[in-house]
């Protein structure tokens, strides 16, 4: 039996206004104040490892789509989200089934499925499989037909690392995607917290998580000014 989609609202340009960016729940969930920081502040700072994710995509998504038996490929597909306020693009969008029938589904345009391409190897977290049920979302809502799995190619092990959108993931997607519009319509920027994650981050400098993390003490400070 077809899942049936939920109902999507015409969008309308409140609502075009209101969309983040896909890659904002990835940052959301590795990390908030990383996703302030880039979509609130509009900071960046790029090292090795951003550069090296940085080539992967633009190797992946910028090339031109091919046809293969069975298969349409597309590179670098818009996508856009009403039902969880997120626009972007997808790295690959293979259309399986392409061109087997003139109907829909696995037939015709074929059933999406997204491939997204990360550099390193798969995570403890869950950020990736969220950004890629995002894309799954995504399609669901623009071509009407169920997106059931895709897959996370990482450039380390260089295989494919396959992802089920079950209902769980598909409800900490809506969770994560509504917390970062919450957030970035506030404009709030969350205090930093240091943990073992922020030497893996190139936004570590600006963000100062150590120091920031836990200030002097404004007590402190007035009690040595009084003693001078």
């Amino acid at each position: 039996m077809a899942v049936q989609l939920p109902a999507v609202p015409p969008p309308d340009a409140a609502a075009e206004d209101a969309l983040i960016p896909l890659s904002a729940l990835q940052h959301y969930l590795f990390c908030p104040r990383q996703c302030a920081l880039i979509h609130v502040e509009q900071l960046w700072a790029e090292d090795a490892a951003t550069a090296e994710g940085r080539l992967l995509h633009e190797k992946a998504d910028g090339g031109r789509g091919e046809k293969r038996p069975g298969v349409r490929i597309a590179r670098g597909l818009a996508l856009r989200s009403f039902a969880l306020g997120v626009s972007g693009k997808a790295d690959v969008v293979e259309f399986l089934g392409a061109g087997k029938d003139a109907g829909k589904g696995e037939g015709g345009a074929g059933r999406p499925f997204p491939v997204e391409y990360k550099r390193g190897k798969p995570k403890a977290h869950r950020a990736d499989e969220v950004q890629l049920c995002a894309q799954a979302i995504c399609l669901e809502e623009m071509f009407g037909i169920e997106v059931p799995d895709g897959a996370l190619f990482y450039g380390q092990p260089r295989r494919r690392h396959p992802v089920v959108f079950d209902a769980e993931l598909r409800a900490l997607t809506a969770r994560v995607a509504a917390e970062a519009r919450a957030m970035i319509a506030a404009g709030r920027t969350p205090a930093p917290v240091a943990m073992p994650a922020c030497r893996r981050c190139s936004l570590q400098s600006l963000c100062a998580p150590d120091s920031l993390s836990q200030p002097p003490s404004v007590l402190g400070w007035l009690s040595r000014q009084i003693g001078d």
